[in-house]
């Protein structure tokens, strides 16, 4: 598993792992079932601290996304998809929220905001040629009010 941890960010290494765990389940990239790398193996894979990778598994744990197999590790939870496809459009929505605020206090208008998503939309869209807002909150809906 591929793991990009932003020494810089505001949000500790453990939770850019667990965000990065839940979101790789909620896009299929980790399965139910799925085993994850040792903590060991991880941190030497990452060159993080292993403290650091079992907090983080813990973390994932208290969440019911991990579970632990006796003497072998830790296993993703069969049951995990529905709570990380919840956690990741949280997460997407609260960050959308905090740029669109900054972007409002910053005196743009709707109309600006919208082009620029757009244009973004189109740039990071998956090569499928089609975005797919079927699993987001917000999809569709004009929120002009």
């Amino acid at each position: 598993m591929f793991f990009s941890i932003d020494h810089n960010s505001v949000i500790p290494i453990y939770e850019q792992i667990v965000r990065q765990v839940k979101f790789a389940i909620a896009d299929g990239t980790l399965a139910g079932g799925q085993m994850l790398p040792s903590v060991r193996q991880l941190s030497r894979d990452i060159a993080l601290n292993p403290n650091t990778i079992a907090r983080a598994y813990r973390e994932l744990q208290t969440q019911q996304i991990l579970k632990p197999l006796r003497g072998r590790g830790m296993v993703v939870r069969r049951d995990a998809i529905e709570s990380c496809l919840d956690a990741r459009n949280e997460i997407v929505a609260a960050n959308v929220r905090a740029a669109l605020s900054d972007a409002f206090s910053g005196g743009m208008s709707t109309d600006q905001l919208r082009e620029i998503f757009e244009r973004a939309l189109l740039d990071l869209q998956p090569a499928t040629g089609h975005a797919d807002s079927s699993h987001l909150p917000l999809g569709g809906e004009n929120n002009d009010g």
